[in-house]
């Protein structure tokens, strides 16, 4: 780890670890999944998506996308409805459920990074916020898939 690409890579493997696996909910079975948490997250920004829409936004096939939004409907997370724009490929709406379980999820991964970075000044928690958002503003350049943002 000579370089500090390495380290930032080796880093980001572990914050991605850390904030998947420590929220209460995770250490009892009760959490989201990682892709629905990212697909309900995306919905919600957009409004209904069809799978061939999630496949351009994610950059999955969409055999990957119909297993996950499968899961989803199962769960009771999202639903299948008509098009409302009037297309012919049916779009996936987040549920009360979904809304519900996507907000409990939120705002204990907020809750959990409080507690991280209570000894923190709130300028350095602002600096590392917008070092983040340039961070993935540049891959998704890179990627050409723009994530949106409030």
């Amino acid at each position: 780890m000579d370089k500090p690409t390495h380290l930032i890579e080796f880093e980001a493997m572990l914050l991605g670890r850390h904030l998947y696996l420590n929220s209460p909910r995770a250490r009892t079975g009760g959490r989201l999944e990682r892709s629905a948490y990212i697909l309900l997250s995306r919905i919600r920004m957009e409004g209904p998506m069809s799978i061939g829409q999630l496949s351009d936004a994610f950059g999955l096939d969409a055999s990957t996308l119909n297993r996950q939004t499968a899961a989803m409907l199962r769960g009771g997370l999202v639903e299948r409805i008509p098009d409302p724009d009037g297309g012919m490929a049916r779009k996936f709406r987040i549920t009360d459920e979904g809304e519900h379980r996507l907000d409990t999820h939120r705002a204990e991964a907020i809750q959990g990074l409080e507690k991280v970075m209570s000894d923190w000044d709130p300028e350095e928690v602002a600096t590392f916020a917008a070092y983040l958002k340039r961070f993935n503003t540049d891959i998704e350049n890179l990627d050409e898939r723009p994530w949106p943002r409030p």
